[in-house]
């Protein structure tokens, strides 16, 4: 055993457990935290002008890697501040670790108006994440940090979170580091629901697979089942670049739902089946459905015909073992599904100005290039109009959809992959969230590009409320600053961009730089094309 405080044990268990970054605003509750943090060589830190930022940078780094991204954040307001990043990873199914402080130990439940107290933070934490406790003894830290990172990664992924009293951070007591857990064991894939799912298989002439975050690790085992049975692969967010958008079984959700209506068998993998189970509102008469997926509470929730619990490849692997053992062969639809990729090619065109944008973005950006979404009308267009090639290469903030996420998260994926181009997709309204997190970029040379897109509104909501409620809108108009002008005091070189040819030649440019980028696209909304035909579907398509 050494002797360390509760800061330096935490530090060197993140060590035991190959962390390399940690995103953090520090405060006086967890200044022996990061003093641990200025004393490692290991681990660098990376600070933000905002705790939402250090946990949607740590969401940003996770899904673009697979590994824990970890931050840490003052207690009371500064945790509940990263609250929206830690349901985003939560929905996400993405390990992130939340570091936090606690009121000293003499005070803990004490309701003395300490400072930053909140009436059971630990309690509020449970309600947002995976899994979280209290470190009450410098001893105690290394195994409650590798129980994090257990709970963290077995089974369905998800966020973690670690309060300290004020005091322990910096007390100190002999310590012993832990080795890393080993993750919980999956579950055994059951035969028996292997052969009944292969029976549905057997009977379906039109099948389609539907993949979310659950199936990330699962690429290979997917596409080799897909191309077993001549089925189209789609996914909504998470799951895009699962199976390539270029391979000819690879569908955006436009040209998904062209062959809708043909289809009378769903094999969702890892996903919550958001499409078909509620944003196509129509649904094809006969439809069976198998579920692959490791939460068994997901299974529960709605069910299929055939269920299967188990991580996605040893499960997938698993039913195509059977298909092949049982000679299924479905029909081949090679043409349909190539006619259903043409015609919903050129319908999305339609979403102007923001599908030739998008165009325009892939024609610039190679394939392991990293896309963050916005809740804005290219961020919206983008799930359908932007192809995605590779997985964890499209990050979004999934069914939260928490305006502002875009442009923090992209610096943790960048952070996360240097060499790789990173651009982040942001409105104006919410690019504003964030914009202070520009100083972050050009502190630490995180080169990120924006993209700003300015109508001058919260968009979706201007439209909504002029064509919902008699055209009386209300706090959706916008005043903005000269967004150029605005990065350019960040010290972050900014340009405009006013029609696609002159976005390309901008990202050219940013791309090529070494260093933050901040390109503004001026719109007007009375010229945007609504995207949510292509996303909320009413009826079959129109043939």
């Amino acid at each position: 055993m050494t002797v360390m405080s509760g800061g330096e044990a935490i530090v060197r268990q993140l060590e035991k457990h190959d962390v390399d970054t940690v995103f953090g605003l520090p405060g006086a509750q967890i200044y022996g935290l990061f003093d641990a943090l200025a004393r490692s060589n290991r681990i660098r830190t990376i600070g933000a002008r905002h705790e939402q930022a250090c946990g949607y940078m740590a969401f940003g780094y996770a899904r673009a890697t697979g590994r824990p991204g970890v931050y840490a954040v003052v207690p009371g307001p500064g945790m509940l501040n990263t609250g929206a990043a830690l349901v985003t990873a939560l929905g996400g199914n993405e390990p992130v670790l939340c570091l936090t402080g606690q009121v000293p130990s003499a005070f803990l439940g004490k309701g003395r108006g300490h400072l930053h107290e909140m009436p059971d933070q630990l309690a509020t934490m449970r309600t947002l994440v995976k899994w979280a406790e209290r470190i009450e003894h410098p001893g105690a830290a290394p195994y409650h940090v590798a129980r994090a990172f257990q709970e963290m990664t077995s089974l369905r992924p998800g966020p973690a979170a670690l309060e300290c009293p004020w005091d322990q951070f910096t007390a100190t007591a002999p310590t012993e580091l832990c080795e890393p857990l080993p993750r919980q064991p999956d579950p055994i894939v059951d035969g028996e629901r292997v052969a009944e799912a292969a029976k549905l298989i057997a009977k379906a002439r039109a099948p389609m697979i539907f993949v979310g975050s659950g199936a990330i690790e699962a690429a290979e085992e997917v596409a080799a089942l897909a191309e077993r049975l001549g089925a189209p692969v789609t996914a909504f967010r998470s799951g895009r670049g699962i199976v390539s958008e270029s391979h000819p079984l690879g569908l955006n959700i436009a040209s998904a739902y062209e062959l809708w209506p043909q289809t009378d068998l769903v094999i969702g993998i890892g996903t919550r089946l958001e499409l078909a189970a509620w944003r196509w509102s129509w649904r094809p008469p006969e439809l069976k459905t198998i579920r692959i997926d490791i939460d068994a509470a997901e299974l529960r929730r709605a069910p299929g015909d055939a269920d299967i619990l188990g991580r996605a490849a040893p499960a997938v692997a698993a039913l195509l073992a059977e298909v092949e053992r049982r000679g299924i062969d479905p029909p081949k639809r090679d043409e349909a599904i190539a006619a259903a990729k043409a015609k919903a090619a050129t319908e999305v065109k339609a979403v102007q100005p923001h599908a030739d944008f998008l165009a325009v973005l892939r024609q610039v950006l190679p394939e392991e290039g990293i896309v963050t979404d916005e809740m804005c009308q290219a961020g919206f267009a983008s799930w359908f109009a932007f192809p995605v090639y590779r997985p964890r290469t499209f990050v979004s903030s999934g069914y939260q959809g928490t305006l502002g996420a875009g442009f923090p998260t992209a610096l943790g994926a960048k952070l996360a992959h240097p060499q790789r181009p990173v651009v982040a997709l942001c409105g104006d309204g919410g690019f504003l969230f964030a914009v202070q997190e520009l100083a972050t970029a050009v502190q630490y040379g995180i080169a990120v590009t924006a993209i700003v897109f300015n109508n001058a509104a919260y968009g979706n909501v201007r439209r909504d409320q002029e064509e919902r409620f008699e055209g009386r809108a209300i706090a959706s108009a916008l005043t903005n600053p000269d967004f150029v002008k605005l990065a350019a005091s960040f010290g972050v070189e900014g340009e405009r961009a006013r029609d696609p040819q002159e976005l390309k030649a901008a990202l050219e440019r940013a791309l090529a730089a070494d260093a933050c980028r901040l390109i503004e696209v001026p719109v007007e909304l009375k010229d945007e094309v609504s995207p949510w035909r292509f996303i909320h579907r009413q009826g079959p398509p129109e043939r």
